[in-house]
This record gives C-alpha cells, sequence and structure tokens, in this order.
C-alpha cells in the first residue's frame, strides 16, 4: 500500500479571528455573494494572495524565466477578467476580494439573469443544470474565464433552460395590489381624523 495522502487546507485563517470590523464585512459578503460559510471567503482571500505573492516575487526577479512567468500570470489574470490587457504587475497588487467573488461561477449566473438570486444559482449549480461549454460545472467557486463566460447556460434537457419556468419567473407586485394596500391605511387615517374632530366639538 501507499502513503496515506494527508489532506491540507487549501485555505489561511484570519490572525485575529475576533475582529469586528472583519466579521461585519464577512457577514455582508456572505449575504450579497451567496456564499455557504466564511471558508468560502477565506479560499478566496488566499486565492488573491497567491496571485499578489507571485506578482510581488516577480517584481523583485529580472531573469528571463521571471519575464517569462510574468507574461503567464497577467495574462492568465486578463483570461478571467481580472485586469486589462494593458495591465503590469503592479495592477495585481490592486486587486480585490470582491474582484475574485464576481468571477465566481455562482455570481456569473446570478447576473446572467439564469437564477433570481445568488442563493438560486447556487443551487442550481450544485444540482447539475448549470454547464459550461457542454460540461456540467458542480462547483459554486468555479472561476469562469471571460471566453467560458459567453457559454454559461442550463443543460439541454433541464426543465429550467425555459425561461417560463416558475423558479426563473420574477413575480412583481402589480401597480393595483400596491394601490388596495395604500388604501385602507389612508381611509383608517381619514377615520381617525374625523373622530377627533367631531371629540372637540
Amino acid at each position: 500500500m501507499g502513503d496515506i495522502k494527508r489532506i491540507r487546507k487549501k485555505y489561511s485563517d484570519p490572525m485575529h479571528p475576533w475582529e469586528k470590523t472583519r466579521i461585519e464585512e464577512e457577514k455582508q459578503i456572505l449575504l450579497n455573494y451567496g456564499l455557504k460559510n466564511k471558508t468560502e471567503i477565506w479560499r478566496m482571500n488566499s486565492v488573491l494572495k497567491g496571485f499578489s505573492d507571485q506578482a510581488k516575487k516577480l517584481i523583485a526577479l529580472q531573469t528571463n524565466q521571471a519575464e517569462k512567468e510574468k507574461k503567464q500570470l497577467l495574462q492568465k489574470l486578463h483570461n478571467l477578467g481580472l485586469l486589462s490587457a494593458e495591465a503590469g504587475l503592479n495592477d495585481v497588487l490592486t486587486l480585490t476580494l470582491q474582484d475574485i467573488l464576481n468571477r465566481r461561477l455562482q455570481t456569473i449566473v446570478y447576473k446572467k439573469g439564469l437564477a433570481k438570486s445568488v442563493r438560486q444559482a447556487r443551487q442550481f449549480i450544485n444540482h447539475e443544470h448549470i454547464i459550461i461549454e457542454n460540461y456540467a460545472i458542480t462547483s459554486p467557486a468555479y472561476l469562469v474565464s471571460t471566453s467560458e463566460e459567453l457559454n454559461v447556460t442550463f443543460v439541454q434537457n433541464s426543465k429550467l433552460a425555459s425561461s417560463d419556468h416558475p423558479e426563473r419567473i420574477q413575480v412583481k407586485p402589480s401597480k393595483e395590489k400596491i394601490e388596495k394596500k395604500e388604501k385602507p391605511k389612508k381611509e383608517k387615517n381619514d377615520n381617525h381624523h374625523k373622530k377627533r374632530a367631531e371629540a372637540k366639538k
């Protein structure tokens, strides 16, 4: 038998776990991006840190190999839609966590209008309703390249592929319903004023 494979964490925990400002920011990120838990935030932070560390290392080097790695890094980030074609290594250091989160498959599915909410987008991905170039992707955290973004869609035989499916239709309250809700309040206020005026008489 071979050696037992040790599963290592692919992210780093916060150095100060009880920072109030960071906790509040993470709560907001969880709501905005429909993440399952804070571990997903830390994983994306580790991805961002990996890009930053690599850029810092390459800035200090002046070798031919460093130039090749520099081009590869910038091309990779350009393909992911994180940097423009004219960007340099210093631009890598300006990337934020939100930039990375916006390239996740879960966010892309929601932004393309394939789901009513980011949480619903996550459900569609986990249940294998979403494909990229005919390949089913079941990881909401998958980073989508700009070329793949055009091919993010539903599986052909999925009922969700129809825009008329109940789970995809966003029902908005009609003006009539809103007016009906407002009228009783107005009538109650009018009756209240009449009673007060009669009491004064």
